[in-house]
């Protein structure tokens, strides 16, 4: 099972066009045109019914006391945790892409709807749902696909891994706002094989790619 994109290969840069925010010359960040990527695939197993997939970053600040502060960094040794950018479940076999900018184009202020998705496809939602909570312009569900948009002072690049799963059942055994790790549960026993692809992105100048 192979996982694939036309917008960057394994393990290279994310171009800005599909992140949440870009470098800007005043302000650190600038919000961008947030598209999802491009993706194909093949190779699924015989009995696939359906797929899921994930988009995450595990290199997420543990602790958020240097996050986008003047004269501060966020430490490269910090313990890091996940954040879900991206949580699809049902999505049909075929077609085998999801072309860019087709299920997310566009930052959408307080999230866009779910759960309902393209293809029939249910979304969850991503962890900015719980980064805008106490912003009174931007709180809301956040579902289906929102870029990149790592600390600008991080002392490291982001990985953001989209992981797609071949499952055995036509509906995951998810309900209304499901999140990532939810889905994670409840993909256990049904994965008939799953495909990674990963991708880089940083807001700091100073880090390299």
């Amino acid at each position: 099972m192979e996982l694939r994109s036309n917008s960057f290969t394994d393990n290279a840069p994310i171009p800005g066009e599909f992140a949440f925010c870009i470098p800007a010359t005043t302000g650190h960040v600038a919000l961008s045109a947030n598209r999802n990527p491009h993706l194909a695939w093949s190779g699924l197993p015989a009995g696939t019914r359906s797929l899921v997939l994930l988009c995450h970053d595990p290199d997420v600040p543990s602790r958020g006391d240097d996050v986008n502060q003047e004269g501060r960094t966020v430490p490269a040794a910090l313990p890091r945790v996940d954040f879900f950018h991206w949580v699809l479940v049902d999505l049909p076999p075929h077609p085998a892409a999801i072309a860019a900018g087709e299920f997310a184009d566009g930052v959408r202020p307080r999230g866009k709807p779910g759960p309902d998705g393209p293809r029939n496809s249910r979304q969850g939602i991503n962890d900015y749902t719980g980064w805008f909570a106490g912003d009174a312009d931007m709180a809301g569900d956040y579902h289906g696909y929102d870029g990149p948009c790592p600390p600008w002072n991080d002392e490291i690049p982001h990985r953001y891994a989209f992981t797609l799963y071949a499952l055995d059942v036509p509906r995951l055994a998810v309900e209304s706002r499901f999140t990532g790790q939810e889905v994670r549960a409840a993909l256990q026993g049904h994965v008939l094989a799953q495909a990674r692809l990963t991708g880089r992105y940083a807001l700091n100048p100073a880090v390299a790619l």
